[in-house]
């Protein structure tokens, strides 16, 4: 050995090694969850003077969602082109739906029957509850309408998805019936959906510093005691959400797509840090995209047509979030409710939960229509609303997951269906 010291030349690669090792070649989810248990320290730590850092959560999500909508739209028209016979079209689309529609009633059931169980609305007083305003839900024909959008650019710039969709599947399925005539615009989409993932795999490098300001903020505003001013709604619907995602998602994978369910479980807790730490399932597309094509094997084809259509149409955690909140009401204000009025408000709550927006706490402000169903008064509602409100950020960090998890479990399913899924790729363990 030498007692001479390295040379510069030797120490910088090994310090470049070093923070590779402790950082780069961390997979992405632990450092993820890292974040988020030290962002929970820090919040209780230092209490509101954590906001002085919000910002950077607040740039993380603008990031993310920044890539939402060119995702959406490059992803589907390079899917929907990439088919190769026009029929398929019809068979994913059909599937997905059927399967979205299939869960999304499913949790509505287990959303009441937590409410049963758990009665959380019993004994409820509103007394110093400022009452929250909230808007009517928008009639299913102004919905219907809007999913056909009157300037396909308009929606593209203001981000509404639905419209977005529904254009992009048209761009796609004229390239698809055209033929070779399109083979230019095919191949710029196909490098358009190479180019937006890339910058989605630079905007995830920043999620752990996001995800560490995001929760210390929500720490240090709320604080532990939110667990005990609203335990058992919070009670209800954690376990209302687990036993939804173990057993109907893994079901759907288990049963319905006749696959092992660890390696799902395995190999997508990136998607679910990020829906946890974000609230939206928007945001958390571009994650959920490159998690179901490159950890399950789901192709690029089944990727981009049900992830998409997912976050507005798969509301799993907001269904059953909306059918507890449903039963905490009518407890609260000792409503009786009969059987006529279980399935309306189960109806209403498959309907409006389809059309929430997939942004934090929008399913709060399409309460109004489910309880409407019940006999409850729009003063009531805003009693409920304003009870709720102040907890509503880390129920809907719950609830959320729910959301993305039966979307990668949809995705899945359709794909083993279609003979579309990269059966090897699924089983394998993803390169951490």
């Amino acid at each position: 050995m030498t007692d001479s010291p390295p040379s510069p030349a030797v120490e910088a690669p090994a310090k470049r090694s070093l923070i590779q090792r402790w950082w780069f070649d961390v997979v992405l989810w632990k450092r993820i969850l890292l974040a988020l248990v030290l962002g929970v320290i820090a919040g209780l730590l230092l209490g509101e003077q954590v906001t002085a850092i919000k910002w950077v959560g607040d740039l993380f999500v603008r990031l993310i969602r920044m890539i939402v909508v060119p995702l959406v739209f490059v992803s589907i028209v390079a899917g929907v082109a990439g088919m190769g016979d026009p029929r398929r079209l019809g068979s994913i689309g059909s599937k997905t739906i059927f399967l979205y529609l299939l869960t999304t009633a499913i949790a509505v059931a287990v959303g009441m029957g937590m409410g049963q169980l758990f009665a959380p609305g019993q004994g409820v007083t509103f007394s110093g509850v400022t009452p929250e305003a909230v808007g009517t839900a928008p009639p299913v024909r102004d919905q219907l309408l809007g999913i056909v959008p009157l300037n396909p650019i308009q929606a593209l710039a203001s981000g509404d998805i639905l419209a977005v969709i529904f254009f992009s599947f048209l761009v796609g399925a004229a390239i698809l019936a055209l033929g070779e005539k399109a083979d230019p615009i095919r191949k710029l989409f196909d490098a358009g959906v190479e180019v937006v993932l890339y910058i989605t795999r630079l905007v995830m490098e920043v999620a752990p510093f996001g995800v560490f300001a995001l929760m210390a903020w929500v720490m240090g505003t709320a604080g532990l005691s939110i667990f005990y001013n609203i335990f058992l709604l919070a009670a209800a619907l954690l376990l209302g959400c687990l036993l939804h995602i173990f057993v109907v998602h893994g079901g759907l994978i288990r049963f319905m797509a006749g696959l092992p369910v660890w390696p799902f479980f395995r190999d997508i807790p990136d998607s679910v840090m990020v829906a946890f730490s974000t609230s939206s399932s928007a945001a958390t597309l571009p994650v959920s995209m490159r998690v179901a094509e490159k950890n399950l094997g789901v192709s690029h084809t089944v990727a981009s047509t049900a992830l998409p259509l997912g976050t507005t149409v798969s509301m799993d955690g907001t269904a059953l979030y909306i059918g507890l909140l449903a039963m905490f009401t009518a407890q609260a204000f000792g409503i009786e409710l009969t059987l006529t009025q279980y399935l309306l408000a189960g109806l209403t709550t498959i309907l409006v939960s389809v059309g929430t927006a997939p942004i934090p706490s929008a399913s709060l402000f399409m309460l109004a229509a489910v309880l409407t169903t019940l006999g409850v008064s729009p003063e009531q509602t805003a009693l409920v609303v304003g009870f709720v409100l102040p907890f509503d950020r880390l129920l809907d960090m719950t609830r959320t997951v729910a959301n993305v998890t039966s979307d990668l479990a949809v995705a899945v399913t359709v794909a083993k269906w279609e003979d579309e899924l990269d059966e090897a790729a699924y089983l394998a363990k993803p390169v951490e």
